[in-house]
């Protein structure tokens, strides 16, 4: 920095220059103390689109956001200020590294809900939301170069976390029914051949974040077959799974597999995600190196957010609050889609997901959607391009909306102003073939 870079305005004095240019200078300095992993650690583009959609007069179809206005707030701050009132030696105080006991056993009844009846309060671990889980995972699992298998599309946050240890992320594709098993077969084979160490396969098996996608219940047993035979572990993240809009949850692939499945869970999408508390079911033969390192990273989950939690379990009608969520997402997602069948130009397909909170929009071979989000912006909606939900570096034709957490009529208006962004940009590209 010289001087003439300073913006214009009162002058400062010279020895207060002096010290941002050598505060810069030291900044400077510090970049080779990053490690290698550093430099893989990235913002989120999801995290970038997050920010934009606070603008004003936009229509936000990119956040992954649960409707919490249907939380009863106002007796939750109440059960809150008794918590700390009354129990606030225990509340604000340090806790156990797994987590609280309580809140551990009422897990366990959440996950037999959905068909894991046979899970113990001793292999659940409390985490800082399921985010925390996978990062756990990858550094009890991987070395460097190492091998990830995931489903092509998959979620950014678990990209963000693969790459900073400095794993090779290997993609899946799916269908509409998910992953598919012979091509992950054939993915393992050829890796294997290469002399590849693969780690474990992450999975979001109900209403993929971020394709909507349900893996088939027939599929299930065969892709953990598979990655059992080659001894490759099954890291199940299920956050959407009981809000299946029928109310029928389909049984996770841990439910079978207690041997040969983590399994991940989390409150952000059922309850909460301020309070940040999530959790792993770990096979008891994993479970003390899985803890350890869990609790050499938060020390204890937050006891506070586990008694607000644990309270809600208890005394409030949490699964009622399940079915309002499921009505709610239902009505939004049969929106979003009445929306795009009336407004999107021809040469478009989507998804059509029984759950969960997004659609996948596909764009004709040729368009790349991340340059059309300034565009949309300008017209008034935000999405996610498709490039944020691959390790790829190459462009994509795909994009993410959500619905959870807008109200019928702004879904509609929000594809209103997409459609023409997107039939401008697919002109465009038949122009560009023809000539």
């Amino acid at each position: 920095m010289t001087h003439e870079t300073l913006d214009a305005g009162p002058e400062l004095p010279a020895e207060a220059i002096d010290a941002i240019e050598r505060a810069a200078t030291a900044a400077h300095r510090h970049e080779e103390l990053f490690s290698e992993r550093a430099a893989n650690i990235k913002q989120s583009a999801v995290r970038d689109v997050f920010d934009i959609s606070m603008r004003p007069g936009l229509v936000s179809l990119a956040g992954g956001n649960p409707y919490l206005q249907s939380l009863p707030l106002e007796k939750l701050g109440d059960t809150a200020a008794r918590i700390i009132a009354k129990e606030g030696m225990t509340a604000l105080q340090y806790g156990g590294g797994q987590g609280t006991e309580e809140l551990r056993t009422q897990i366990c009844e959440i996950m037999a809900a959905e068909g894991i009846i046979d899970a113990r309060p001793e292999n659940v671990v409390i985490t800082a939301g399921s985010q925390s889980a996978q990062d756990v995972a990858t550094k009890v699992f991987c070395n460097p170069g190492d091998v990830v298998l995931v489903e092509n599309p998959t979620y950014v946050g678990a990209l963000n976390t693969f790459e900073a240890y400095q794993v090779q992320v290997e993609a899946v594709d799916m269908d509409d029914d998910g992953l598919i098993p012979e091509l992950l077969e054939a993915k393992i084979v050829e890796l294997q051949a290469k002399g590849k160490s693969i780690k474990f396969l992450y999975t979001i098996p109900n209403f993929n974040n971020p394709s909507g996608i349900t893996l088939a219940p027939a599929r299930r047993q065969r892709i953990v077959d598979i990655c059992r035979n080659a001894n490759i572990l099954v890291l199940e993240d299920n956050p959407y799974g009981l809000l299946r809009f029928d109310g029928n949850p389909l049984a996770p692939m841990r439910a079978a597999n207690p041997h040969d499945v983590i399994y991940m869970g989390s409150f952000s999408k059922i309850f909460a995600p301020g309070l940040r508390i999530g959790w792993a079911l770990v096979p008891e033969h994993l479970q003390r190196r899985f803890y350890l390192a869990s609790e050499a990273v938060t020390l204890c989950p937050p006891t506070l957010n586990q008694m607000i939690i644990s309270a809600y379990l208890r005394d409030y009608d949490w699964q009622g609050q399940i079915d309002t969520y499921r009505a709610l997402y239902e009505e939004r997602c049969k929106a979003m889609l009445a929306g795009l069948e009336e407004y999107m130009p021809a040469g478009l397909d989507w998804t059509r997901p029984d759950g969960g909170f997004f659609v996948w929009v596909t764009l004709p071979e040729g368009v790349d959607t991340y340059p059309l989000l300034k565009k949309a912006i300008d017209a008034g909606v935000v999405f996610i391009p498709g490039a944020a939900f691959t390790h790829s570096d190459q462009p994509s034709n795909k994009l993410r909306l959500a619905f959870s957490a807008v109200p019928p009529e702004a879904i509609t208006e929000g594809i209103r102003r997409l459609a023409p962004v997107l039939r401008e940009a697919i002109n465009i590209m038949d122009k560009g073939v023809t000539a």
